[in-house]
């Protein structure tokens, strides 16, 4: 039987940062909505990332 492979991350440390830039622009463009504060929500946690 082979031996399973390692996971692999999907995104880079990089990549945290541009997606957080991306909501951010997101956020300012949105309404206040539903979907806009699931958003926010995501950013901030994204931003645990960054440090």
């Amino acid at each position: 039987m082979a031996e399973p492979t390692l996971a692999r991350p999907v995104f880079s440390t990089e990549d945290f940062g541009l997606i957080r830039t991306a909501l951010a622009t997101a956020i300012r463009a949105g309404e206040d909505n539903a979907e806009t504060r699931k958003l926010v929500n995501l950013h901030h946690r994204l931003g645990r990332f960054a440090r």
